[in-house]
Formats: structure tokens, C-alpha cells, sequence
């Protein structure tokens, strides 16, 4: 894809939302430092943008298997935040790891599908976003990601001390750029939009 012309948007986009679960809100209200504090509302508006345009939207959530983790179906930190709940007839893929292309059908289903392009949002940023948008550029999938529309937290440093929540989300935004696909604000996604018929 090419933001060099604003590219219209039609049967063959889907809007992919990654791991959108309620601990991602548990994190935020207990302080963590993060990106994009506007991030739900843009992810709501990008699901009514779509759905309005008669668009998918598919959904790929975190069950991780540790015993441990809140990121599991079965807690309630493992279910859809309110910005992000799936519709009927939304399909959501389970994944185990930080991809959303490993071990859930999601390839098949867009190419079942005749979808090509997707617009990813979620969290977080620098982990299952990033792992799952590069997964969908390198089996072929146009890429672009929203960079207001991902939850970006803060995140250890490996000599010390922390990353700031911006500095990790412009690192994880340009190598995506770099490399991987387009990187849109919100408002320019939903002007791309199809009008509805």
C-alpha cells in the first residue's frame, strides 16, 4: 500500500482488533504508564466506522495458557473491553502467543474471505500488535495500523530502569513503517471508508 494517494477502502479491508480484553483496562486503572490515552474511543469509532460501512470486523484475544496469566478466557480480565465487544456474526480468534496468525485459522479465514488489506488496532503496541502486523505483511497481507487506535504501555528496559510508553510506541510505529505496512491516524482510516449504500 501506498499513502502516496488516499486509497479507498472496500470488500477487501477487514478491521482486526488484538487483544482488546478487560486486564488491558485493569493495567491502565492500576497506573501503568501508557500511549494513546484516546485509544478506546478511537477503537470505537473505527468498529462503528466499519460496521457502518458494511465491512469486517474480526477480533483476535489472548488465552494464554499459564495459570497465572490474567489474559484467559475463563477470568473475567480475559473478556472484551466495552470499546471492543465482538457483534453476532464477528468472528474472534484464540491465540496462545503473540501472534494472531499462529494456531487460529486467521489467514484461511481472510483468504476464504477475499480479504487482503487490514487495518490493526489493539494491544499492546510493541508485542501482540506488532507480532501480528508483521505476521499478516510477511504472508502477504496489506498492512496499515493506527497509531491513535493501539495501547501502548511503558516497558522495562533491558539494562535498567523503564521506556517511556511514547518512546516504545514511535519505535514500535516506525519499524512497522519501515518495513511492514502503512502507519494512519484514526480520522484518515474513517475517511477511507465506503460510504454505506
Amino acid at each position: 500500500m501506498s499513502t502516496d494517494q488516499p486509497q479507498q477502502m472496500d470488500q477487501g479491508w477487514a478491521l482486526l482488533s488484538v487483544d482488546m480484553q478487560m486486564e488491558m483496562a485493569n493495567a491502565t486503572a492500576a497506573g501503568r504508564p501508557r500511549a494513546t490515552p484516546d485509544a478506546e474511543d478511537n477503537i470505537a469509532q473505527l468498529m462503528a466506522g466499519f460496521r457502518g460501512a458494511g465491512l469486517p470486523v474480526l477480533h483476535v484475544m489472548h488465552d494464554d495458557p499459564r495459570a497465572e496469566s490474567k489474559f484467559r478466557r475463563d477470568l473475567p480480565s480475559g473478556q472484551p473491553m466495552p470499546c471492543a465487544q465482538p457483534q453476532e456474526g464477528e468472528t474472534v480468534f484464540w491465540k496462545t502467543g503473540s501472534s494472531g496468525f499462529v494456531g487460529t485459522g486467521l489467514a484461511e479465514a481472510l483468504q476464504a474471505r477475499g480479504i487482503r488489506n487490514l487495518v490493526i488496532v489493539g494491544g499492546v503496541a510493541a508485542f501482540c500488535v506488532n507480532s501480528t502486523a508483521r505476521s499478516a505483511a510477511n504472508l502477504g497481507f496489506g498492512v496499515a495500523v493506527v497509531e491513535d487506535a493501539l495501547i501502548a504501555f511503558a516497558m522495562p528496559a533491558r539494562k535498567g530502569g523503564d521506556l517511556d510508553a511514547e518512546v516504545v510506541l514511535e519505535v514500535t510505529l516506525s519499524s512497522l513503517a519501515a518495513g511492514f505496512g502503512d502507519v494512519l491516524p484514526t480520522q484518515e482510516v474513517l475517511a477511507r471508508l465506503p460510504v454505506a449504500a
